[in-house]
């Protein structure tokens, strides 16, 4: 009789395209085999998980077609099954899998496309609660505020790209057309949630300077002055206004 673990063990190796199925005789057989009966289960969980990455990446399918993508997303299955059982966050390596999957070279935006997706869907998934506002800040007295320490709330991220892929993402939408994107020029964008969704806007270069500065533990007075370096004419306060209206910053921790 196999062990517990052991039949697990071969049923999972299986499943990953590893071994030769030994060690899972015990899967019953009738007018199907026991080794093709793994084989669609094999199949079917390959399937699913195609399926999975489609509704994490959208956008990168709606650019490159339901079948090339289908394509891409079972090599990356084929070298990457999930680690954790929430099927939602699955694909967290996609991105970088694109950049270098070679049937895609014609396509040097897609990864950042791939990376945009997935911070959409992580900012979706993330919890509304627990955002700095106006009337928390003024609570600090004046003095503190050079040196005070702010994080992103939760589900927000930067992402920068030497391509529009905002443009590039709008698009991809349905109903938007097929009008051709210029794909001169690169972008800053703000991923964040809202009540009901995830969106993204547009960052100057002094603000996607600033928080990425305040995302690396820099105190305010730091990462303004890095907002000066990168934006010569980036003034504080009205962008500070903007990005505390955002909702970008995660509460005080007292």
């Amino acid at each position: 009789m196999t062990a517990l673990r052991d039949l697990q063990a071969a049923f999972a190796a299986h499943l990953a395209g590893e071994g030769t199925g030994e060690g899972v005789e015990t899967v019953v057989g009738d007018a199907i085999s026991a080794r093709a009966r793994l084989q669609v289960h094999r199949n079917h969980v390959r399937h699913s998980l195609v399926d999975a990455l489609a509704a994490t990446f959208p956008t990168v399918q709606a650019v490159v077609g339901t079948e090339f993508f289908r394509v891409m997303a079972r090599a990356f299955v084929e070298q990457s099954l999930p680690e954790q059982p929430v099927l939602a966050e699955y694909g967290a390596a996609f991105p970088s899998f694109v950049a270098a999957w070679s049937p895609a070279d014609g396509l040097p935006y897609l990864s950042d496309v791939a990376r945009l997706d997935r911070a959409l869907n992580a900012a979706w998934q993330a919890s509304d609660a627990g955002r700095l506002s106006a009337a928390d800040l003024a609570l600090v007295p004046a003095e503190r505020l050079p040196d005070l320490a702010l994080s992103l709330s939760p589900g927000t991220s930067l992402l920068a790209s030497p391509y529009p892929v905002d443009r590039i993402w709008a698009a991809s939408q349905a109903g938007a057309g097929e009008a051709a994107v210029d794909l001169d020029g690169g972008v800053d964008l703000l991923v964040l949630r809202q009540a009901d969704d995830a969106a993204f806007v547009r960052l100057s270069p002094g603000e996607a300077a600033f928080l990425a500065a305040l995302d690396g533990a820099q105190r305010i007075e730091a990462a303004a002055g890095r907002a000066a370096d990168a934006q010569g004419d980036f003034d504080l306060s009205s962008g500070f206004a903007r990005l505390l209206g955002l909702g970008c910053f995660a509460a005080l921790q007292h």
